[in-house]
């Protein structure tokens, strides 16, 4: 999946022919996942209509600060746009809209936009051969940049004027690539490795039941996704789950016992950086599992349980570089249980979950965590979404390795 999925990003048109291009970069930036709004010059309308980017779309698309032909019409915050959005994207823009943007004249819809944005600006330059080589233009490139924009180099090819050179917009599909190849390369948890654990496992009894627990896998998924977001290769093993996850940078591991997870942890351990444990795993399971469903009888069933395997220990004896990350779930006890686990176990950090916090636990959109070092420095989080929790952890790792 790409690093533009999930990303809102709004597309400046001004009026060059290339605006032409915009339907098929408006076309792929929504099949990398991104949601896409689009505020376009009075001039680009002659080269693109409004109707065809925003059915691509599927926004209203801003070309006005109101719409005059209705009296009664509201304006088009451009404020609320430019807030909106994570990423700016103006192509194609043209010598005029290049030195709007450096001189702060708002006489349009665009540049107005340009000036409220608090994103990063990526600018497709696009005009004939003379105009992109001249001083001016690449002046207002050299101060773009200081202003903190990204400029996309123009392609060289054949022009609207007929001449052969520099000066055509990038093509959309290197559009993408730049902007993608930018955004990863200043990810924080690039060239990093992480394991993550997460849900539950299921012991089996016979062929129809097992024992297991009530975990939903949400925190987990929310640390695996986070790290990926934050550029980071990350290996998701998961026991049962209705939750899936979509992203180019997590590979998902499926199994269903503690055993299987257990063989899953050990084949990737030795090959990654940091591993969290998010996962419940039963600390029991049935010493025989019937080959056939138990029949129902009047006479009580007896199971025979054994220990499982402790995963997190066993990734604790052998870990060499890894920063390892492991969860408690107390109800009694909780900081000393887990300072316990800390020791026993070889841990970098714990993170601590008391069920006798209210919005902490299973099935819950938030959790109320202590995260505990392994010099036992304890330190006591607010009640949180489990996705900003999800970040906290993630911080921990990136603090580890000082990016």
């Amino acid at each position: 999946m790409s690093v533009l999925s999930g990303k809102n990003i709004l597309l400046g048109v001004s009026g060059g022919i290339a605006a032409y291009k915009t339907a098929s970069l408006v076309r792929l930036f929504i099949k990398a996942g991104a949601h896409v709004r689009v505020v376009m010059t009075p001039a680009s309308k002659d080269f693109i209509t409004p109707l065809t980017l925003s059915t691509l779309s599927k926004n209203p698309v801003s070309s006005s600060f109101y719409h005059e032909e209705d009296e009664n019409a509201v304006w088009n915050n451009h404020v609320e746009l430019g807030l909106w959005a994570d990423i700016f994207i103006i192509a194609p823009a043209t010598a005029n809209t290049l030195s709007k943007m450096v001189s702060g004249n708002s006489d349009n819809i665009l540049i107005a936009t340009y000036l409220s944005a608090k994103c990063p600006v990526y600018v497709a330059p696009a005009m004939d051969l003379d105009m992109y080589k001249h001083p001016s233009t690449k002046d207002s490139f050299s101060k773009l940049e200081a202003f903190g924009n990204f400029v996309i180099p123009a392609e060289s090819g054949e022009l609207a004027s007929g001449l052969s050179g520099e000066g055509r917009m990038a093509e959309p599909e290197n559009i993408i690539t730049f902007i993608e190849k930018d955004i990863e390369g200043k990810l924080p948890l690039r060239g990093k490795k992480i394991l993550v654990t997460a849900g539950p496992t299921y012991e089996p009894i016979d062929p129809v039941r097992f024992i297991g627990n009530h975990s939903s896998g949400k925190m987990g998924f929310d640390i695996a996704l986070e790290a990926a977001n934050q550029g980071a290769e990350v290996i998701l093993i998961t026991g049962p789950t209705h939750l899936n996850v979509q992203h180019g940078m997590v590979n998902l591991v499926k199994v269903t016992s503690s055993e299987e997870m257990y063989n899953a942890c050990h084949t990737y351990f030795n090959s990654v950086d940091a591993a969290v444990a998010a996962a419940a795993v039963a600390d029991y399971r049935p010493k025989y599992v019937a080959p056939q469903k138990i029949k129902k009888s009047e006479n009580a069933l007896i199971l025979e349980l054994e220990k499982t395997k402790d995963i997190l220990a066993s990734l604790g004896a052998i870990k060499t570089k890894q920063f390892l990350i492991g969860f408690a779930l107390e109800t009694e006890n909780e900081i000393e249980n887990a300072k316990l686990k800390i020791k026993k176990k070889n841990l970098d950090l714990i993170v601590l979950n008391s069920l006798n916090d209210e919005g902490a636990g299973f099935g819950k959109a938030t959790n109320k965590v202590t995260f505990i070092n392994s010099n036992f420095t304890e330190e006591p989080m607010d009640l949180k979404t489990k996705e900003e929790v999800a970040q906290d952890i993630i911080n921990k790792i990136k603090e580890h390795y000082n990016v």
